[in-house]
């Protein structure tokens, strides 16, 4: 326990790190073109505040678009290359598409070029740096699992699947062993009485219990915890760790004390909260009629070429408090896709028209949800709506599943930016720990987080 453990930085840190490095990566670009280049654009001048604090905020909202801070491609350069030119691009179109609050064009071109080149080398170059220090091994947080064996495997896929530098080292098995011990191959497993010297010798920064009752930790390791604990030591409790690394709530693992699981969001009985989220269901709904009634003479064209039949179709399916409600859709499939009941879509389903798939990755198909959205019977942002057939069979399964409904279901959700569409029960569940998450952390914040996402999932053409 005397030797230094490594450095590392949390989630947080590093997308705030990412951040703020980019803009200074740029203005210092800026600065350097000045220098070395007959460039006299955007010059970093007081005068000239305004102009690169809307630079900043187009190059934040543009790279969360395009997934610039997305931590797993984040590390990955080439994918980052790509989204660094996407969002350099879309930035300088709407920079120079807002005169009133950017500099007015210049005269000569090549300062244009001077300007775009600049954001996108400045910006690689710090990404480059990211890379190669700080997402490497040496700022990897070490972890060590203490857990029953049955949970490993879930445990370990998952964290390593949501944060690229949160790296388990190896686990310790905290049931009292009968019989036969059961093994994991995936990871490596020290004996309890190693702890200590494990945290040591790996330079462990985190202890992460993963015991779905603990009751079943072995007094010996029991003892350890406590004295790692009173040394300051980081130990946390595996749901927690879950929830901040996968944005899930791990209902799988809640047991009867499910309600300290559940401290739902206070925006969710704020009477402010809730005036501007209807407020902001009205205007965009508005809108999106708007645009759904201008593109809906192509979209027929569509239909008659491409779906062959009626252009829409209604379903019924469960809104806020269990209350059913019909919803209207530009239909996908081809005419009576379910006459031999209910069935989950699949992936490249053959009931799916070739328009239909169209519709559906471009989001198209939803637009006339917009009508329930007006009605209150939905709102933009909020858990998917789903069939009566499926909540009834879903809820006999998975815990908590009708939680889902304490809030109006959404055009939009977490679970539809964070995951594909659910087609299994395991679909199902994954999309009901997003759900849970969002009706817990429900805020301004991660509604707006939401939209930008949604953006992204239209643009990549995810949509299904």
């Amino acid at each position: 326990m005397g030797k230094k453990k490594d450095i590392h930085f949390e989630v947080s840190e590093r997308k705030i790190l990412l951040r703020l490095l980019d803009m200074a990566f740029v203005f210092f670009g800026l600065y350097l073109l000045e220098l070395f280049f007959p460039y006299n654009y955007l010059l970093i001048r007081g005068e000239n505040t305004l102009y690169l604090i809307v630079l900043a905020f187009y190059l934040m909202i543009f790279g969360t678009i395009f997934e610039l801070y997305d931590l797993q491609k984040a590390s990955k350069l080439d994918v980052t290359f790509r989204n660094i030119v996407l969002t350099a691009s879309t930035t300088i179109l709407f920079y120079f598409l807002t005169p009133f609050f950017t500099p007015f064009l210049p005269e000569k071109r090549l300062q244009i070029i001077y300007f775009y080149v600049a954001i996108i080398v400045m910006i690689f170059i710090w990404r480059i740096a990211y890379v190669t220090f700080i997402a490497s091994p040496r700022f990897y947080k070490k972890v060590l699992l203490v857990g029953e064996i049955s949970y490993i495997e879930n445990i370990v896929k998952a964290l390593n699947n949501s944060d690229p530098n949160y790296k388990i080292v190896g686990f310790i098995n905290c049931e009292e062993t009968q019989g036969e011990p059961i093994k994991f191959k995936g990871l490596k497993e020290f004996e309890p009485k190693e702890l200590i010297n494990v945290i040591s010798d790996h330079k462990i920064s985190e202890v992460l219990v993963a015991s779905y009752n603990s009751e079943t930790i072995t007094a010996d390791i029991y003892h350890d915890l406590i004295m790692l604990l009173e040394k300051g030591f980081t130990i946390r409790e595996y749901t927690q760790v879950y929830e901040e690394l996968t944005y899930r709530v791990p209902i799988q693992y809640v047991g009867k004390d499910f309600y300290k699981y559940f401290p739902f969001s206070r925006s969710n009985q704020n009477t402010l909260y809730l005036f501007f989220h209807r407020a902001f269901d009205l205007i965009f709904s508005l809108i999106g009629l708007c645009v759904g009634l201008l593109i809906l003479p192509l979209v027929i064209i569509g239909n008659l070429l491409g779906n062959r039949g009626p252009l829409f179709y209604s379903q019924e399916r469960v809104g806020k408090n269990g209350e059913p409600f019909k919803i209207v859709k530009l239909r996908s499939m081809v005419v009576n896709a379910e006459q031999h009941g209910a069935k989950w879509a699949e992936k490249d389903d053959v009931r799916v028209t070739k328009f239909g798939k169209f519709l559906r990755r471009t989001r198209l198909d939803e637009f006339p949800q917009f009508i329930n959205v007006l009605r209150g019977e939905m709102s933009i942002i909020g858990p998917r709506p789903e069939r009566p057939f499926f909540v009834s069979e879903l809820s006999q399964i998975i815990p908590f599943y009708e939680t889902r409904h304490i809030v109006k279901p959404g055009l939009t959700g977490w679970a539809q930016v964070k995951t594909r569409y659910g087609a299994s029960v395991d679909d199902s569940l994954i999309k009901l720990q997003y759900d849970l998450y969002y009706i817990k952390h429900r805020s301004l914040f991660l509604d707006i987080n939401i939209v930008v996402k949604t953006l992204s999932t239209i643009l990549y053409y995810r949509g299904q």
